[in-house]
């Protein structure tokens, strides 16, 4: 069933975008007293209880949004309908829905890398047109699709065969950061979806990322040249650690399979650079690229992620990843901002971080098979919007890219869960299904597994809004020794999302629901969310100390450039 399959199947043109006022920058937003007057209310939240809050069945009401088969609660957030007002006039104030057209329309909105930011015509349909420079970009991104079905189903159907003439059956993915954490995501959350699981069998994926000699053990033990096939993920091919990863595979194929020829039959890249993947001796037929318009963290959706995911899955499995997400897509353009998911949640997230003054979030999946959600969420958010000026290059008045974490429940609550109920004040999102992706029943239990499961998802967002005072603890008998131990303040925020089930289409509608939440907050923010220069520093740093040691394992090299005491470490490792 498609989620918010009533919305039109159309996007926005260039047309649209003057429909909505220009935003206003945020340092005029300050001068104005749009920021000031929200903080105005944050001594009336600081001083109103949840307790209090909850009280209000009316407000309860408002803050529980359904859309299709998507539930949204955040009544447990600190603030009341007059908070929220401010909020959505705020939304509206900056600019979201203008700044929203302008992505979908195509406009190059990361303005410090004259880029477009256009992943979500990674997932449109075939018959939708979205335009960059005038022509439609939908059609190469299907041309894309179209071939790595082709060349998937060959390699499942074992029509393929690598280079002793044996079926491809395990598949190891290189890459780092954008290109291998959102693929391992979805990777991991299909591997017990029933459909997923049925198509997979068989079949094996290891990814390999950290440059580490040791991630390379991992990823190739127990695996066989002959039945092996590599995918190189580097748009440019030349990514330092990717490469040293892919050249350290490369040697591992040479040598099992004894001819460097069989490279043609078990590597393919996706990647852009066809000079340098040809000299690698990838065939180029066997290239898939995608555009500068997608940016590392949201290329899950790209060949980065397609490709392997198809291997894998099928493709059959993976056009219901991007129809979750196109349907996501849809309801973030279209859906009033009182029912409008991805612009809720950002609001709230912008209201903590900036107005509450909390430096986290807690990401909460009650559901093993997004073991690896978090970790993505951590890159997309905290690589967005970890950022300290504007557009313009001011410095941002207020507190930005709150800290991302979490655990799959009920592991996280063993963790540091403590933390959170007696400890810091973190907010929390709460993910959960109202169906297993494998239930069991078993005789003589009271619930089943995934009921006890989620008994957790609901208590657990009452207890940090609740808390247990001393006279409740008195009332109920504990030893006076014991009562300030055992008291919980409560008044924790957090807001939970339940979703149907967690197969292909789910994840693609929650994955591009935080990929929006996270662009609404750096609109507000007036910052560019969909750049990263943060990551380069150290590895222009890095690059210098890589030319150092190779100078010093040949017996001389001159350390004068760096730091005394990164010179003595140096010294201490090269002895």
């Amino acid at each position: 069933m498609t989620f918010f399959g009533w919305f039109p199947q159309r996007w926005k043109s260039s047309v649209d975008v003057c429909l909505f006022p220009e935003p206003v920058p945020l340092a005029q937003q300050m001068a104005s007293g749009l920021w000031s007057d929200l903080k105005g209310q944050v001594p009336k939240m600081k001083s109103t209880h949840l307790r209090s809050l909850m009280q209000d069945q009316a407000r309860n009401d408002s803050m529980f949004v359904q859309s299709g088969q998507m539930v949204l609660d955040y009544c447990r957030q600190k603030v009341d309908s007059e908070t929220m007002s401010k909020l959505f006039d705020l939304a509206e104030k900056a600019g979201v829905e203008q700044r929203k057209a302008k992505m979908f329309a195509g406009e190059r909105i990361n303005q410090t890398e004259g880029r477009a930011v256009l992943h979500p015509a990674l997932r449109a349909p075939r018959s939708a047109s979205i335009a960059l420079d005038g022509q439609n970009v939908v059609p190469e991104v299907w041309k894309v699709l179209d071939a790595m079905k082709g060349f998937s189903d060959k390699v499942r159907s074992g029509e393929w065969k690598g280079f002793t003439g044996k079926a491809l059956t395990d598949v190891v993915c290189i890459g780092i950061g954008g290109s291998y954490l959102g693929v391992e995501f979805v990777y991991e959350a299909l591997k017990t979806d029933p459909e997923a699981a049925a198509a997979a069998q068989g079949r094996k994926l290891r990814f390999l990322a950290n440059v580490d000699p040791i991630d390379v053990q991992r990823a190739l033990e127990g695996l066989n040249a002959e039945t092996t096939l590599v995918v190189i993920i580097s748009k440019t091919f030349t990514t330092a650690e990717t490469m040293l990863n892919a050249k350290t595979v490369k040697a591992w194929l040479v040598k099992e399979l004894g001819s460097a020829d069989c490279v043609a039959k078990h590597v393919v890249a996706c990647s852009t650079a066809l000079d340098k993947t040809q000299a690698f001796g990838i065939d180029s037929n066997n290239v898939f690229g995608f555009w500068d318009w997608v940016g590392g963290r949201f290329s899950v959706w790209s060949a980065v992620g397609v490709l392997a995911l198809s291997l894998q899955y099928g493709f059959g499995i993976v056009n219901q990843f991007l129809e979750g997400g196109h349907a996501m897509d849809q309801h973030f353009q279209k859906a009033p901002a009182k029912e409008n998911l991805p612009l809720i949640i950002g609001l709230l997230d912008v209201w903590n971080c900036s107005m509450m003054g909390h430096e986290g979030v807690a990401i909460l999946p009650y559901c093993q098979a997004l073991v690896r959600f978090v970790p993505h969420i951590q890159q997309l958010d905290m690589e967005s919007n970890g950022k300290r000026v504007q557009m313009d290059g001011s410095e941002v008045p207020v507190g930005t890219g709150a800290i991302n974490f979490g655990e799959p429940g009920t592991n996280g609550q063993h963790s540091f869960y403590q933390l959170m109920h007696q400890g810091r004040v973190i907010p929390s999102h709460f993910i959960g299904f109202a169906a297993s992706q494998n239930p069991v029943e078993l005789p003589g239990e009271a619930v089943s597994n995934h009921d006890e499961l989620m008994s957790n998802f609901f208590a657990q967002p009452d207890a940090l809004a609740l808390g247990k005072t001393a006279e409740e603890l008195k009332a109920d008998g504990i030893p006076e020794k014991l009562i300030a131990h055992k008291t919980f303040p409560g008044d924790r925020p957090s807001l939970s999302l339940l979703l149907p089930v967690c197969n292909a289409h789910w994840l693609g509608q929650l994955l591009a629901l935080y990929e929006h939440r996270t662009a609404v907050q750096g609109w507000l923010w007036d910052i560019n969310s969909f750049d990263q220069w943060g990551v380069e520093l150290g590895k222009v740093l890095a690059k210098e100390v890589r030319g150092y040691l190779s100078q010093a394992r040949k017996g001389s090299a001159d350390d004068s450039k760096f730091l005394t005491p990164t010179k003595k470490l140096l010294a201490k490792y090269l002895e």
